[in-house]
């Protein structure tokens, strides 16, 4: 071991010593006893000049003033006894103060990102949040980014995954939010909340449900809420806030200051966009339509007007379920009855196995038809009961295959089942005993059906109701039908709207009409039977709280019986105007 030579020299020995103290002290050794004869070096072990956990903290302090991106590696620094303390980010667009909306970040949790490729680069598609705070963004090269954080744990990304994903929560959308939902590109979902924010507290307390259920499923989500599908796809997208309510007719002022990416602009238009130095969307609105359109394309004038409304943009609602169909698209075009109807009869095969499988039935059918020249003929029948008798639904569809105009040809059918419900058992009658079976009424009804309609084909049901006209509603052929009560006889036929008769002569206040005109025949009254009060339903019609009705039953001379009624009880003006009207026939 070398040693160090005391100098003679007083200034330079009292130098000496002293930065041999100040290192004893550093290193936590006590410096009485030592000899200065010595090596500098004790030999019973302890601090010696160029060790390297010597300058530990010193080393230490400045990795800690590093930025995040450029302190070295683990690898680099070498094993360490002690954990390393976790570091807070603040989340990107926001400030050190905004801690509740912050994102805690582990530094021990290597960052993830994962990549695809875009033409002959390879970049992000999409990074973690340890990731976004060490300065990676989606669409970044994947060797930029390695280089930036060697420790980036790099992955391949599943876009099929992510599309089912989305899917399936579109799907969750319309069964428990809204109806109309469909998937908004690789990262979003429409939801179009007409007339269903109500039922949930308004549009905030709607969208701050949404949120809390996301953070359940352990993804942070943005929502924006705005007139336009353009307008909701930027704030969502490029806002600040967790929830944006934009007001109808705010749109452009909302999306100003967002960059010109937020209006969905391709990469042609972004770049000239960078070219002439646009910074935001409000620089573009402010750019005449003509230089605009030619500078960067019919398409950026299109994106802005969804934007502010001044052109539609309907999206597909995602259907719930994929009612069952069958397709069969045909080598030759057909024209003929014969040739449809040998189509169709392996349609229904096909359409008929698959409702098996399914364990349906068919309620209503559509047939539709795909002309070469780009036209639809389209049919469809409907059944009173769930069948897949193919037989019978093969002759209901062969009852309107004269209404089919081929044209040049057809080159495809298709067979949906648009209506289905679930097919269960049910009992058959028996050759136990004498009690006949009941009568397989539901085919001949159909068939009844689509010869003369099926809206000319029902039954009439009573409906708890003290308004004549709204006492009566039209039922299924086959639906159980409610008779008018005991006691309260009704015409036989009660028109659907009252009308009015004149020339009447009637005593007040109860007394019936001895003579009226209707439909220009005078009549003159034999018999006569009421008055029957009926008064209006308050509880249904502001307007009918005080109105009142008197029905009489008349018989004329020539033997004609009328219902009829007179507005008014004959001595408060408030509950009619005492006019009559004629509202059926008895007989």
């Amino acid at each position: 071991m070398p040693t160090a030579r005391i100098p003679e020299n007083t200034k330079e020995r009292q130098q000496l010593l002293a930065l041999r103290e100040r290192l004893a002290e550093d290193a936590g050794l006590a410096t009485e006893g030592t000899r200065t004869e010595d090596c500098s070096c004790p030999r019973g072990g302890g601090w010696r000049p160029g060790a390297g956990w010597a300058n530990r903290q010193a080393r230490q302090a400045e990795i800690d003033a590093m930025p995040a991106h450029q302190r070295p590696p683990m690898r680099m620094l070498g094993r360490r006894s002690e954990p390393a303390p976790p570091l807070q980010f603040p989340r990107e667009g926001r400030g050190p103060g905004a801690s509740p909306g912050a994102a805690m970040v582990d530094v021990d949790a290597p960052p993830l990102a994962t990549t695809h490729r875009r033409g002959q680069r390879i970049v992000l598609a999409a990074v973690s949040p340890e990731a976004g705070a060490l300065g990676l963004h989606p669409g970044m090269p994947a060797t930029q980014a390695r280089a930036l954080v060697p420790e980036l744990d790099l992955r391949d990304s599943d876009p099929e995954a992510d599309a089912a994903f989305l899917a399936r929560l579109a799907l969750f959308a319309a069964r428990r939010w809204t109806p109309a939902a469909a998937v908004s590109g690789a990262d979003g979902v429409w939801l179009d909340l007409t007339g269903v924010t109500h039922l949930f507290g308004g549009e905030a307390a709607m969208c701050r449900r949404i949120l809390r259920f996301c953070a359940r499923l352990g993804f942070t989500a943005r929502i924006a809420v705005a007139g336009t599908t353009g307008a909701a796809h930027a704030l969502a997208r490029f806002g600040a806030e967790a929830v944006t309510l934009c007001r109808n007719g705010g749109e452009a002022d909302a999306i100003a200051p967002l960059p010109p990416a937020a209006l969905r602009l391709g990469e042609p238009a972004l770049s000239a966009a960078r070219r002439f130095g646009i910074a935001n969307v409000g620089e573009l609105l402010a750019m005449p339509r003509g230089p605009l359109g030619r500078r960067f394309g019919q398409r950026t004038l299109e994106r802005i007007d969804h934007a502010l409304g001044r052109a539609g943009e309907p999206f597909q609602p995602i259907v719930p379920h994929e009612p069952p169909r069958a397709l069969l698209r045909l080598l030759e075009p057909i024209a003929t009855a014969e040739a449809i109807a040998q189509v169709l009869a392996d349609l229904m095969a096909l359409l008929v196995a698959q409702l098996e499988r399914d364990g349906l039935a068919v309620r209503r059918l559509g047939l539709v038809c795909h002309r070469v020249d780009g036209e639809e003929q389209r049919l469809a029948v409907g059944t009173v009961s769930a069948t897949r008798d193919a037989a019978h639904l093969l002759h209901l569809l062969s009852l309107k295959i004269e209404r089919i105009e081929p044209g040049f040809g057809i080159e495809a059918m298709e067979l949906v089942a648009v209506r289905s419900e679930p097919l269960r058992a049910s009992q058959i009658g028996h050759d136990l005993g004498d009690v006949a079976a009941a009568p397989d009424l539901p085919p001949l009804v159909d068939r009844i059906a689509g010869r003369i309609g099926a809206d000319r084909l029902f039954r009439v049901s009573a409906v708890e109701s003290d308004v004549p006209e709204r006492s009566l509603r039209n039922a299924g052929p086959l639906d159980e039908a409610l008779d008018w009560p005991s006691g309260w006889p009704r015409p036989v036929r009660l028109l659907a709207r009252p009308e009015r008769v004149d020339k009447v002569i009637a005593e007040l206040p109860d007394q019936p009409p001895l003579r009226f005109s209707w439909r220009g025949r005078t009549h003159r009254v034999r018999k006569a039977d009421g008055p029957e009060r009926i008064y209006g339903e308050w509880w249904a019609r502001a307007n009918e709280a005080d109105a009142v009705r008197d029905y009489f039953q008349v018989e004329d001379e020539d033997g004609a019986r009328f219902w009829l009624f007179r507005r008014g009880d004959g001595t408060d003006p408030r509950t009619g105007d005492l006019s009559w009207w004629m509202h059926g026939a008895m007989g």
